[in-house]
């Protein structure tokens, strides 16, 4: 299978309007740049991506894109039709930053360098994403299969990805999904770290802490869930990890606690080492209650999961992983397959969607700080891969 793909991807790639394509993008690099510093200059906080959805789901249809519309989640998406009624190949990027309404976002340049929050993480995936659509409409080229063009909300923390959740389970007509994340225009990620978080909260009856000694106290009780927590022996493969990140709780030195909540955060790249250490560390919660208190003197515990990433398993050697592995070559590049990572790619891998995340192009750093940077390195290369992928998977023909 391998050496057809290879004959296949091959002729494809030497296609005149393939290569046309390929030249646009190049050209397109600083259009590319000038609409990522648009991008990110439009605030767009978790649950508050309104107004750059609104300025994407504009230039979608000033591409001619077809059937754009945002659907009731927030996400944007258009189509760009196929030969053929088969299953559509979508190309994704997500319009949520981590920044609150009141940062600053404003786009500074310093030798070469562009400066701003959000300016890679995910204004360059959402510009790479525009530019493909330009290489579109540019060359007129047809594919067999539909692809559609979409931009999702809530992929960083808070969000817990609802919004390619929302898409995935909302549209069952999906032959691969590719996210663009990030910069590297060689790293090819295909597997997703998974995730679950808690809020664990821990309630008693309270008291002085002179008068009242004795009565369970919650923040006691949390702190031996911590401790026991924090003892666990977890896997280096795959890996898998646990976090208390946050405790609240508690008013004055001299009352007992009435109630404490701890944030907890577990993470594993293998399903079932996830549903494990969530299992234990819920079960040593419980214990912890009855260690502090007994009778009528006891500790209730209340759990609420405010976080569920499922884990993004598929195979190396897989047809779609072979495809970006082809495309990165065909630039002269060197594919790197990377750890797994968290992306919206997680959820329809999860599905059994084939699924990668691809770079933007570029370089950058600083994600999810007030520092983040950007410096566009032969940044055209993001656009060109991609291109090359979606072209691949959607059976490129002549206009």
């Amino acid at each position: 299978m391998q050496k057809e793909l290879h004959k296949q991807f091959s002729k494809m790639t030497a296609e005149p309007l393939v290569q046309e394509g390929l030249a646009f993008l190049k050209n397109d690099d600083r259009q590319t740049l000038h609409e990522q510093m648009t991008i990110a200059e439009i605030p767009a906080p978790p649950f508050q991506e309104e107004k750059r959805a609104k300025y994407v789901q504009e230039q979608f249809r000033k591409l001619g894109l077809t059937k754009v519309k945002q659907d009731e989640e927030g996400n944007v998406y258009g189509l760009r039709p196929g030969k053929k009624d088969v299953p559509a190949i979508v190309v994704s990027a997500h319009l949520d930053s981590v920044f609150s309404e009141e940062t600053d976002v404003t786009v500074k340049e310093r030798d070469g360098v562009y400066y701003g929050p959000g300016i890679t993480d995910d204004a360059r995936g959402l510009a790479a994403l525009l530019s493909v659509i330009r290489a579109f409409q540019h060359t007129g080229i047809q594919t067999e299969a539909p692809i559609v063009f979409l931009a999702t909300v809530g992929e960083e923390g808070p969000g817990d990805l609802r919004g390619v959740k929302a898409f995935i389970d909302g549209n069952a007509n999906i032959a691969s999904f590719i996210s663009i994340d990030s910069v590297s225009p060689e790293e090819i990620i295909y597997q997703g770290t998974g995730s679950f978080r808690y809020e664990v909260t821990f309630s008693g009856t309270g008291g002085h802490s002179f008068q009242h000694f004795g009565t369970p106290s919650a923040v006691h009780a949390a702190g031996r869930a911590i401790a026991a927590i924090a003892s666990l022996d977890v896997p280096e493969t795959p890996k898998t990890t646990f976090n208390v990140g946050v405790v609240e709780g508690g008013t004055i030195p001299t009352a007992i606690a009435e109630t404490c909540t701890i944030k907890l955060d577990l993470r594993s790249n293998g399903r079932a080492e996830l549903d494990s250490i969530a299992e234990k560390a819920l079960l040593l919660c419980e214990t912890a209650c009855s260690q502090e208190g007994e009778g009528d003197q006891t500790i209730r515990l209340s759990t609420k999961k405010v976080g569920d990433r499922p884990v993004g398993v598929q195979a190396a050697d897989s047809e779609m992983v072979e495809m970006a592995v082809l495309a990165t070559e065909a630039l002269g590049l060197t594919p790197v397959l990377a750890p797994p990572s968290s992306t919206d790619a997680n959820y329809p891998i999860s599905k059994g969607i084939p699924a990668l995340t691809l770079g933007g192009g570029g370089e950058g750093g600083g994600y999810h700080s007030l520092n983040e940077w950007y410096k566009p390195v032969n940044s055209y290369l993001g656009p060109q891969r991609v291109w090359l992928v979606v072209l691949g998977l959607a059976q490129a023909t002549e206009s």
